[in-house]
């Protein structure tokens, strides 16, 4: 699908009102920039639960001072994804709070079949480049050395690949004159917090139009 293209409806009937799990490794300003959308009444949509591999994330902070509920889940021994039992937990934790699309927000782990299994085609994630270039970690450093003239974000369905699922939506940015990495990841961090509301309202909107 080419950058701002149309949205396609969901491929599962999902109620009008989304119950989103939100899975996080970091500080949250995606989860952020979606709970203030919910609470302007511009996404209509609840977040249900907020889970992190650490600690000490930002996301969970962020969770707790909304009221919401906030969940650590040890990763356990290995760093890029969880260990089994842990996801089978992070997926009762999802199934206890009635999820019905989980949203990857700053998750630096795999998302493996126990996940996978649960929320088949129900899981989604934005990455900071146009995939299916600069897949993996800080893209925005790659499509920068690379000499790239424009890179962005994409919202994209989780599969067991790296970053490589069904696109849904993308958002351009270009590289200017003058740019360093660090003012580059700014401003996809900009278009991030736009385009992942607007794929969740959309896809809110295709869900409540479509025939039970």
């Amino acid at each position: 699908m080419p950058p701002d293209a149309p949205l396609p409806a969901p491929c599962s009937l999902l109620p009008a009102r989304f119950r989103l799990g939100v899975l996080g490794s970091g500080k949250g300003s995606n989860f952020r920039a979606i709970a203030d959308a919910i609470a302007a009444a511009a996404l209509d949509a609840e977040v249900r639960v907020v889970i992190s591999d650490v600690e000490s994330a930002g996301i969970l902070s962020l969770a707790r001072e909304r009221g919401l509920r906030a969940e650590f889940v040890a990763p356990g021994r290995f760093k890029t994804k969880l260990e089994p039992e842990a996801e089978e937990r992070v997926v009762e934790l999802l199934r206890e709070a009635g999820v019905d699309l989980v949203v990857l927000a700053g998750w630096m782990r795999m998302i493996k079949a126990p996940l996978l299994d649960a929320f088949p085609h129900r899981i989604i994630n934005i990455h900071p480049s146009l995939l299916p270039a600069f897949p993996g970690l800080e893209s925005w450093k790659q499509a920068f050395a690379a000499g790239a003239s424009e890179t962005g974000c994409t919202v994209h369905y989780v599969d067991a690949g790296m970053d490589s699922g069904p696109i849904i939506a993308q958002r351009r940015v270009p590289v200017l004159p003058g740019d360093t990495a660090e003012t580059l990841h700014a401003r996809i961090q900009v278009a991030e917090h736009e385009l992942y509301p607007a794929v969740l309202r959309e896809l809110a909107q295709s869900s409540s139009s479509s025939p039970v």
